[in-house]
């Protein structure tokens, strides 16, 4: 039977983590990755993170199965780091959780509770948007199209035309939006905008889906919920997908989550119901570990506070990158304008340059990014910046 398969392509990102580790290039810079990495080009594990895990360590009893909606208390507390403990969502217990293998493995219930909903729905997602969603979307059945979203000529968000496409979708689709930190674009909404979508989403009835992979890497962890806060005090019915993955440091760890909302409590039951069908036949029950670390974290005062100390760490370090980056390449005398960099928010921005100017980067200079000119801005920092800057002048 295996020999009626063909080969599927390899993942871009992938295949650029595996020339970078081959490269011998004394200054080689990584900007293709997703991480956050420190100056020293590390992922380090956070300080509250370790706590956390020897309170866990001390204190496990049992290696028995969790249950399908993984731990409650854990579901709680990173519900009320999303929705803000006054929405009137959760006041009106209307709001079930789940937690999931990652903000992926979130991302994957979503799609198969959206095919239970409605099999001939259809979800669409910005033009551009991170690289998985459409896969996983497809991989459950869905049909996936694209609205508008960022302009690659003007470096900012095609609004108008974003409303016009969503004016056009109707109640039995669904619509993702990127709460913070825009996969791949790094340009987000503004609350103004927000504001305009959510009347938008009221207006045509279709069913808003967030993705929440970076709370807190753009402007603060309440500042970058706004737009998940509001919708869901407006709306009837939403799902979100949490990450821990970026915020906490727990990547390999694996643990996120997927919220729905529906119009009463009881009609959440009958969701939740539905959710919980749709765990089983996927994984049936979530890993622990990850979810017991970030529930000690948001349980302790203390420890919620350090955590929100090391966040605004990387943070800060991630808008110090566009700003360093945006003053290197005038102090090497680019006449370009790249200051949208210093002005987006999150991982990620598109440079601006051309595939070939991309493979000249790679091929000379033995700089790695995606084709589409994709950096992790992480990946900048103080000992490759002006290596970087220079690389670029000279492909311009």
């Amino acid at each position: 039977m295996f020999e009626t398969l063909t080969p599927m392509p390899a993942d871009p990102i992938l295949g650029l983590m595996t020339k970078y580790r081959e490269d011998t290039h004394a200054n080689k810079v990584d900007l293709g990755v997703g991480v956050y990495k420190d100056e020293q080009g590390h992922t380090p594990i956070l300080h509250c993170v370790k706590i956390a895990e020897q309170h866990r360590i001390d204190t496990e009893e049992t290696k028995v199965y969790i249950g399908p909606t993984g731990s409650a208390s854990f579901n709680q507390l990173l519900g009320e780091l999303a929705f803000g403990q006054d929405n009137p969502a959760l006041l009106a217990d209307r709001v079930r959780t789940v937690s999931t293998p990652g903000g992926t493995g979130a991302l994957r219930v979503a799609a198969d509770f959206i095919k239970r909903l409605n099999p001939n729905a259809v979800v669409w997602v910005s033009d551009p948007t991170w690289a998985n969603h459409t896969g996983l979307f497809e991989a459950a059945g869905l049909s996936v199209k694209t609205y508008p979203y960022y302009d690659h000529d003007n470096k900012t968000l095609k609004f108008d035309e974003m409303l016009s496409t969503l004016s056009q979708v109707g109640k039995d689709d669904v619509v993702l939006l990127h709460a913070c930190c825009h996969n791949p674009s790094g340009m987000d909404l503004t609350t103004q905008q927000w504001d305009k979508v959510i009347e938008l989403t009221k207006q045509q009835g279709f069913t808003p889906l967030i993705d929440m992979a970076y709370q807190g890497f753009g402007d603060g962890v309440d500042e970058d919920a706004y737009g998940v806060r509001q919708m869901a005090a407006q709306v009837d019915n939403m799902i979100l997908c949490s990450s821990c993955s970026k915020n906490f440091g727990l990547y390999r760890e694996r643990i996120g989550a997927c919220s729905i909302l529906g119009r009463d409590s009881q009609s959440a039951n009958v969701a939740f119901s539905v959710l919980l069908y749709v765990v089983r036949c996927i994984y049936s029950m979530p890993p622990a570990h990850g979810a017991a670390i970030v529930e000690t974290i948001l349980g302790s005062s203390e420890l919620k506070q350090q955590w929100l100390d090391e966040l605004k760490e990387m943070r800060d370090r991630i808008n110090g990158n566009r700003v360093m980056l945006v003053n290197k390449l005038i102090e090497k005398g680019v006449t370009r304008d790249f200051s949208f960099i210093a002005e987006q928010k999150g991982m990620f921005s598109f440079l601006g340059i051309t595939p070939q100017q991309v493979a000249q980067l790679q091929h000379d200079h033995s700089i790695y990014m995606v084709d589409s000119s994709r950096i992790s801005i992480a990946g900048i920092g103080e000992g490759n910046v002006d290596y970087l800057a220079e690389s670029i002048a000279k492909v311009l």
